[in-house]
């Protein structure tokens, strides 16, 4: 065999090669999903993803929004499934047969926060009680404000405490703003926020040693924050990935996977607890 034959042949392989290597790399499928602030902000989604396509040999790409905007991204058929935090919204995103196939995945807890100096003298009180005493006392307390899953906790829990008007209220900081963007907000203004721990824990170690924001009350029941994930329907969204929504569904409540997001550790510590429930 000549060599300029030869060259010839390797040549041919190498280009095949390559576009066989191409096209398996464009079968992968792809997911889209809209999910919350507090799971990319912790790094729990840049974690989780290779862990996905290496198991499931699926791509995720997602946008993350607050609650209220990620099942609106639902709503409108943009992205194939929606992992969020409001339970009472989601509810009503089921009713309107948005979704299908809810499943819990894991849980945090929200923590109120604010100055060391807690000048509304509210550590250890129960959350309604503290807000109640912000409130009276006008203590800058800083809201997201953007119909997320923390902002309508915030809602729920300022009702329970008796708490009224206060959208008209100075003290009442609407920020718009999504969650580390309103801490550091209220760290300027040394008030008070409401936010997920998780979120925190990246904000504190975000400090290096400096001075911020403190946890002033934890551990009230009234403060669990639970995540689920749901399919969109096919039937409103004809092009959804339903069986993809699906398979990724069963991937995240897997035993597998729920020891992974407890082993999601920053500053070693734990940021959210499995709890799927078992098929």
């Amino acid at each position: 065999m000549g060599i300029r034959k030869y060259r010839s042949i390797i040549a041919a392989f190498m280009v095949c090669f390559f576009l066989i290597g191409g096209t398996a790399e464009a079968t992968v499928p792809v997911l889209k999903m809209a999910t919350t602030t507090s799971t990319d902000n912790t790094g729990l989604l840049d974690y989780l993803a290779p862990i996905l396509l290496k198991d499931a040999k699926i791509e995720i790409k997602w946008v993350s929004v607050g609650t209220g905007k990620a099942l609106n991204h639902g709503r409108n058929g943009d992205v194939d499934v929606v992992l969020t935090h409001d339970p009472a919204a989601e509810d009503k995103f089921m009713a309107e047969e948005a979704a299908t196939n809810r499943r819990r995945v894991m849980y945090n807890d929200f923590v109120l926060i604010g100055p060391e100096s807690d000048p509304a003298g509210i550590k250890g009180k129960s959350i309604t009680e503290a807000l109640k005493i912000i409130a009276d006392k006008k203590q800058p307390l800083v809201s997201r404000a953007d119909k997320s899953g923390t902002h309508s906790a915030e809602l729920k829990l300022l009702d329970k405490a008796g708490v009224k008007d206060f959208d008209k209220a100075t003290w009442y900081v609407q920020t718009g703003q999504g969650m580390l963007k309103a801490i550091n907000i209220a760290d300027n203004r040394q008030g008070y926020c409401l936010t997920d721990r998780g979120t925190f824990v990246k904000y504190d170690a975000g400090l290096k040693g400096k001075k911020g924001l403190v946890i002033v009350v934890e551990g009230d029941k009234n403060l669990l924050n639970q995540y689920s994930v749901m399919a969109v329907n096919p039937i409103k969204h004809s092009h959804v990935k339903y069986d993809l929504a699906l398979r990724y569904i069963d991937w995240i409540t897997s035993p597998k996977v729920q020891k992974d997001i407890a082993n999601f550790k920053l500053e070693g510590k734990q940021l959210f607890f499995p709890n799927a429930e078992k098929k």
